[in-house]
């Protein structure tokens, strides 16, 4: 169970015991939100992209959007994002569930700076009834294998929206 991969992944941090199991669905956005009391904007969602070298993860705020000519001008390839069914096998967890922690061998991890107006933010734990409150630069320093803060994402910004 991909919960308790995350549970054993955060325990070296004291982080395992703040794990969010709620009794409703988070596998969005906004069901996330309503789970955990917070505007959707504070929703930590982690997407999955495929890259030429490989599978990566973009972890943004719950109101972004990817920019695809940010994307390209950050990676030298159009955005790709993986498809459901590659999903579980490529990444480690299923959609719903997808988090920057436990994941398979050689994902790597970038954080969007849209996380970074907030003081807290609610990614998922690997399950889709999930989550745990982090700061940025708590979740900067435990997601895995971390590359850097990138700004590829829209709409988030007060003159964007």
């Amino acid at each position: 169970m991909s919960i308790s991969r995350v549970r054993e992944y955060l325990k070296p941090y004291g982080l395992d015991g703040k794990v969010l199991e709620f009794e409703v669905s988070s596998a969005t956005v906004e069901l996330a939100a309503q789970a955990a009391g917070v505007i959707p904007a504070r929703i930590a969602k982690t997407l999955s992209f495929m890259l030429p070298d490989g599978p990566i993860l973009i972890v943004a705020a719950g109101d972004a959007k990817i920019d695809n000519a940010r994307f390209k001008a950050q990676f030298h390839t159009k955005a790709k994002m993986l498809g459901f069914d590659e999903v579980p096998n490529l990444i480690g967890h299923a959609v719903g569930g997808v988090c920057p922690f436990a994941l398979n061998d050689g994902v790597r991890t970038w954080l969007d700076a849209s996380l970074k107006r907030f003081e807290t933010v609610f990614p998922a734990c690997g399950s889709a009834n999930s989550a745990i409150e982090l700061t940025p630069s708590q979740l900067q320093d435990i997601s895995q294998n971390f590359q850097g803060w990138i700004d590829v994402c829209k709409a988030w910004r007060e003159e964007e929206a």
